[in-house]
């Protein structure tokens, strides 16, 4: 359940518009929903410090680095390095050098973070999973860091590389998009079924420059119906048996068809409105392809794939 939230307007910290009075950073936590505010900053040409000498520095240095910021890398601590600065780090100092940094920094409203010291920090870092441009940020707000890291290994199992060259594509024809789209609404619509449909299957398939085409097809109004059937081997077990790759089919697919005696955990694994049909043979996987389906089979029978391929239906085996 949602939280009050004390009636803020624009205007200072703290303001609060229908009292004119200000209500301190003190406030009752029940008016919080997150301890931190999830932001991702623009450091592209900005000044960045980087307090301390050793492994550590040099992998937030390098983090800094990678998302364009200038990085000063300092073994001591003097106020003036702090000057044009919009971020620093500490690691890898000694403590009151760490001290000093952190009370400079805040002091002068510079978001500042030393590592593995919550209360000498403003901000802390997350565990990150980069699928450049698509980046995810996982946290507990200090809480339980190892739970974090945890978290980012089970996503980045889920998110394969490919994800970051679809949200490239999309990036790359943002201009034809928005001109073919003025309308908010309908431009979501269109992404949701191209991010979401053939355009994925291709770029997952390594098929980048079909996709552009089949992407080029939707913005003009002519999206591609032609479906897909993915092989997908559940053999006998549990659904976390499954590979992460058959996880996110069967969570994509219009229509599932099983054998009778499926699990049913494993078929609660479908896609809430997607179709579940009874296994018929392969002419039932040949109509539903030809009808611009997307089909996920599961354990598969011998011979399916064969007679798929040879109709001309696009298969895939998982």
């Amino acid at each position: 359940m949602r939280r009050c939230i004390p009636p803020y307007e624009s205007g200072p910290v703290g303001w609060n518009a229908s009292s004119h009075s200000t209500i301190p950073h003190t406030a009752p936590h029940r008016w919080l929903d997150v301890r931190f505010l999830p932001v991702f900053l623009d450091l592209l040409g900005r000044h960045a410090l980087v307090l301390g000498v050793g492994e550590v520095a040099e992998r937030k240095a390098d983090a800094l680095h990678r998302a364009g910021a200038i990085v000063r890398i300092e073994p001591v601590f003097r106020p003036e390095m702090l000057d044009g600065c919009v971020v620093a780090i500490g690691a890898d100092a000694a403590e009151p050098e760490l001290m000093a940094l952190s009370a400079a920094a805040q002091a002068r409203g510079i978001p500042v973070n030393v590592v593995d010291n919550p209360p000498l920090c403003s901000f802390i870092t997350p565990s990150v999973i980069d699928r450049d441009p698509l980046v995810v940020a996982v946290s507990t707000g200090g809480a339980a860091p190892v739970l974090a890291r945890m978290v980012r290994a089970r996503i980045e199992g889920l998110l394969p590389p490919a994800w970051g060259r679809l949200a490239q594509l999309a990036d790359s024809l943002k201009s034809e998009i928005r001109t073919a789209f003025p309308d908010v609404v309908l431009r979501r619509r269109m992404l949701e079924r191209a991010l979401g449909g053939r355009v994925a299957d291709l770029v997952f398939a390594g098929e980048d420059r079909s996709a552009r085409h089949a992407f080029l097809l939707e913005i003009a109004g002519q999206p591609t119906r032609d479906g897909i059937v993915y092989l997908v081997d559940a053999g006998p077990g549990p659904p976390d048996m499954l590979t992460l790759r058959a996880h996110r089919l069967m969570g994509e697919a219009d229509v599932l068809v099983h054998d009778a005696d499926a699990s049913t955990a494993v078929l609660d694994m479908a896609r809430r409105d997607a179709e579940l049909l009874v296994a018929a043979g392969p002419a039932q996987l040949i109509t539903l392809a030809q009808e611009g389906r997307k089909v996920v089979r599961l354990g598969p029978a011998q011979g399916e794939a064969e007679a798929l391929i040879a109709a001309g239906v696009r298969t895939e085996i998982v």
